[in-house]
């Protein structure tokens, strides 16, 4: 099985799925809607920003924390059949606590 490694201040990040049902209680899966995730979790992070003076900023999430983050954003990348998203940290807006 492969895996992936972020680099700098990038996360990869499961996204959430959701399915919704009908009034009919017909169940449709988050991929009828076609519209991309707007939350997940982090599967892994990079070591961090790297700053004009040489040093790494710390990453502000952490493996396993729920995030919402900005819709466009992602890029998609598909690892052993499965989908992941990456995404930099300034794109996040927020940890769900």
């Amino acid at each position: 099985m492969s895996t992936l490694r972020p680099l700098g201040d990038r996360l990869i990040v499961k996204a959430s799925t959701k399915e919704e049902v009908t009034a009919s209680g017909i169940i449709l899966p988050d991929t009828a809607s076609k519209e991309r995730p707007e939350q997940g979790e982090v599967i892994a992070i990079g070591p961090g920003r790297l700053l004009d003076n040489g040093s790494v900023a710390p990453m502000h999430v952490k493996v396993g924390q729920k995030i919402v983050f900005k819709k466009y954003s992602p890029d998609e990348v598909k690892v052993d059949d499965t989908e992941f998203l990456v995404i930099s940290e300034s794109d996040v807006l927020a940890v769900i606590e």
